[in-house]
Order: C-alpha cells, then structure tokens, then sequence
C-alpha cells in the first residue's frame, strides 16, 4: 500500500509534495515489468521499459518533476490532439465536426471494423487513427511541411520554441505503416480526405514523429487546463470554446478503448500515445479543503511498457494514485 494521503492536516510544501511523488513513482516503477514496449512500430522497441517519470506544472508555480524526466521521446497520438486544434482554429469547428465525429468507438484506436461494420460516412472520433488521419487531411498545405506549419507555430507559442520531427522515428514509422494505409485507403474510398492520400499519410507519420519531454507535456496541459490561456503572458493561444472541445474529447476518448474506465478511475481528461506518453489536464477545482494544485495544473507522465490497449501501465497506475490522493477528479 503506498503511503503519503494527503489531508487539510497535511503539509503542502514544495518539500512534501515532492516526496510523496518520488515515493510513488518508486513504488509504480516495478508495475513496468507487467507492461510491453510497442514493437509495430521498430523504432520504438528500442525504449528501456523500466523507465518512468512524471512533471506536475501548476499554476501555482510549483512543479514536481520525479523519475525518468530528461528523456526526449516521439509525441505519437498525443499529437492528435493538437493537429485537432489547428484544424478547429484554420477551419472552424463546425467545418471539423462535419467531416469527424466526437463518438468513442470502444475499438482498438487502429481499428478499422468501426468504419465498414457501421457504414459511417466519417470518423468516430479525431484520437483513432482513421479520425486523426482525416483531420490531417484538413489542414491547409501542399507539402507536409506547409501542412505542420500551424502546427509548429502553435507549439512555439505555448512552449516557446518548435520541437523538431526525430527522423528514425519518422522513417520507421513511414516503413512499417501497413495498417494505417489501410485505413487511408478506405478513408479515401469514403471520401473521408480532403488531401492527397500519400500527402496525408507523410504529414501524419511526421506530426506523430515530433521530439517532446515530459516538461513540454505539463506545461501544454497547464495551458489546457486553463481553457487555452498562458497565464503567465495573458495570452489566448487556443480559443476557449476549442480548449473546452479537445478536453472533452480526451476525458471521453483520450486513452484509447480504455476512456471509459480511465474517466472512472482518474477523472481527468488525458490523452496517450504508444511511445509511453499521457498528457493529463487538471482543470482549477473550488474545494473546501486543502489539496495541492487547486488552482489546476498540467500533467506530463512517461513510461514506454505499455498495457495491451496501448496507454502506458505504469502511468495509468500512477495517474490514478495521484488523483485519487490529491482529488484531482473533475467529476
């Protein structure tokens, strides 16, 4: 049993709370053992699977950082997320949601049964692949380059400076990208792409290659968190109604076929990818009680040994002890 509630009684120094933290994440380290790094894509088995850590950015200008935290790894579908932004702020959400729907599938998020089983004519969602795929096709460009533009600009404002496309990761991706061809095809047969299908599929396979750290991942989530402000310029980088949008989307669809449970259990909107990464979004909460962060926070947690829905199982455990410990459930 981990040790370290936190209660009105309880310290909540900067001290104290980091030491709850690195006891956790010592304590959720041996959970990696359950875990597998994922192998589709070749690149990625390269990833040590013990590995684990965490940042908690709040805006109260705490941040605890514990673990594994200097480790750059590939944003895979947590970029989904922010692709789904820029096309919201280049074509409207409206023009969006027309061509993706905001469904959960409860499918593997490469799935493709979901789609010809259902005769849709659009996407469940913008975090499958097929919904993903689609949304790159909205955003403007004739190049992946000009396509990411937006996309970089838009990672340079909340972080100020562009993270850049790791090229292994890229190139294995593109090689080993037989199931989302598949999904491209069908995507194009339904006339689900509104670009290029091979255009489509680089850009993606790139936005899912972009370099990040776990500082990165919390301090987006804090701008989440925020409903799209930088509290520390002032600055509206993503428009509210957006912001609220994608949070939404991620409590109810971030984490793949395992949102349901993840929305019962952890309580936060949260997004993963497949090289071990979740964004969490702690939103600021009215308690009567003292708990650490209640003016809200972002979250960045990495752990590659992933669960067999693709989310990192080490992570989850550690997302879930900490929200229940610290109530950080919105619900």
């Amino acid at each position: 049993m981990v040790q370290g509630a936190v209660n009105r009684h309880t310290k909540l120094s900067e001290e104290w709370l980091q030491k709850y933290v690195d006891d956790w994440v010592a304590f959720y380290r041996k959970h990696t053992k359950e875990g597998k790094v994922a192998s589709y894509i070749p690149v990625l088995k390269k990833a040590n699977p013990s590995h684990l850590g965490i940042v908690i950015s709040g805006n109260n200008g705490i941040t605890i950082q514990s673990g594994d935290v200097s480790i750059p790894f590939s944003i895979q579908s947590i970029s989904k997320v922010f692709t789904f932004i820029t096309a919201c702020m280049q074509r409207g959400i409206s023009y969006v949601l027309n061509r993706v729907d905001v469904e959960p599938t409860g499918e593997a998020f490469n799935s493709i049964m979901h789609l010809e089983m259902g005769k849709v004519e659009k996407p469940f969602n913008p975090f499958v692949n097929a919904g993903a795929i689609s949304v790159t096709s909205l955003l403007d460009g004739s190049t992946p380059e000009e396509k990411l533009e937006p996309l970089y600009e838009l990672f340079e404002k909340m972080l100020g400076y562009r993270p850049k496309v790791n090229r292994e990761v890229y190139q294995s991706e593109k090689e080993s990208s037989v199931r989302n061809r598949a999904i491209g095809y069908y995507l194009l047969e339904i006339g689900a792409l509104e670009s290029d299908l091979e255009l489509t599929l680089d850009t993606y396979f790139q936005q899912c290659s972009i370099e990040i750290s776990l500082q990165d991942l919390a301090t987006m989530g804090k701008i989440l968190a925020n409903d799209g402000e930088d509290l520390k310029t002032g600055k509206e980088i993503i428009p509210r109604q957006i912001a609220r949008l994608v949070k939404s989307l991620m409590l109810t669809c971030g984490m793949y076929d395992a949102s349901g449970k993840f929305a019962a259990y952890v309580g936060i909107p949260a997004k993963s990818g497949v090289s071990g990464g979740i964004i969490a979004v702690v939103p600021p909460r009215a308690r009567a009680n003292e708990l650490p962060f209640l003016s809200g926070c972002g979250i960045g947690v990495y752990g590659p040994a992933l669960d067999s829905q693709g989310n990192s199982l080490a992570g989850i455990k550690l997302l879930r002890h900490i929200s229940n410990q610290w109530d950080f459930s919105i619900f």
